[in-house]
């Protein structure tokens, strides 16, 4: 059986997105406090999240970067408490320094918008024995948005992240450690990021788990947190094309729409509550 971060994967993986941010493109500041976000994570942990992605540092377009120390003064502590649950945890950071102290405090999975790209990340993620996801991101959140064009963006996310898990592999980094996320919304259009979804099988060729964040990015004619149908819409979609990771705000409802459509392995997916 095949397996994440010490996580079957005979069925979807649902990752709880928990930002510790006040500038998220869709909840930014309703977890900013540290109580609230700890608080936030036990609940989608109760709604049947298998992993809970914390973050520090907003990279929706236009974000500017934090510095490191102001990052891991927002993350920390909310890892420490929630690894008491025995969550397993995913750091979002491109930071070596943040991942490094993160793995301290009890993360178990790197999640690097810049796959591992920054100054010191790799060695960081060679050196431990945590799983890693690699996504591809087109430009950096400031500026990524203004122009995306790729003669082929399928070839183009498919060879990028073929190149990140080889770099991996030469670090020391094993295969069944490696997760990659064709980033969608990062330097994509609305038609680049529906052909990925319609074309995941190409990534599925890698031999990785393929992870997709997607929630609330469709349906821009509404408000993020109105988005819902279109989150699971997408999902679903990506679902069935071979995603095997989903990363969600609203993980009650994914994993509903989950259940209906995939029933092996169903009874893990009951709500703790």
């Amino acid at each position: 059986m095949r397996s994440y971060a010490k996580l079957s994967l005979a069925r979807p993986l649902i990752m709880g997105i928990v930002n510790v941010t006040p500038d998220s493109f869709t909840d930014g500041g309703e977890f900013f406090n540290t109580d609230a976000a700890i608080a936030h994570g036990l609940r989608l942990l109760g709604d049947g999240a298998d992993i809970l992605d914390i973050g520090g540092e907003s990279t929706r377009p236009g974000a500017r970067p934090v510095g490191s120390n102001e990052e891991a003064r927002r993350v920390l502590p909310v890892i420490t408490e929630l690894a008491k649950s025995g969550a397993t945890i995913s750091i979002d950071t491109r930071h070596a320094d943040v991942m490094s102290k993160a793995l301290k405090a009890g993360a178990s999975i790197i999640n690097d918008v810049d796959a591992l790209e920054g100054n010191g990340s790799l060695a960081v993620a060679a050196e431990s024995d945590v799983a890693i996801v690699l996504m591809h991101m087109k430009g950096q959140p400031a500026t990524m948005m203004d122009d995306p064009s790729y003669e082929d963006v399928i070839s183009e996310v498919h060879d990028y992240l073929g190149e990140r898990i080889a770099t991996c592999l030469s670090a020391g980094i094993t295969k069944d450690r490696i997760a990659i996320d064709p980033g969608i919304g990062f330097g994509k259009t609305r038609d680049q990021n529906l052909e990925i979804i319609n074309n995941l099988d190409r990534l599925v060729e890698h031999g990785c788990p393929v992870l997709v964040g997607l929630s609330r990015k469709f349906g821009k004619h509404k408000p993020p947190k109105y988005r819902l149908p279109e989150s699971i819409a997408v999902m679903v979609t990506s679902v069935i094309n071979g995603a095997e990771i989903v990363r969600v705000h609203d993980v009650s409802e994914t994993r509903d729409a989950l259940l209906a459509i995939r029933y092996e392995g169903a009874q893990n997916m009951v709500p703790k509550r």
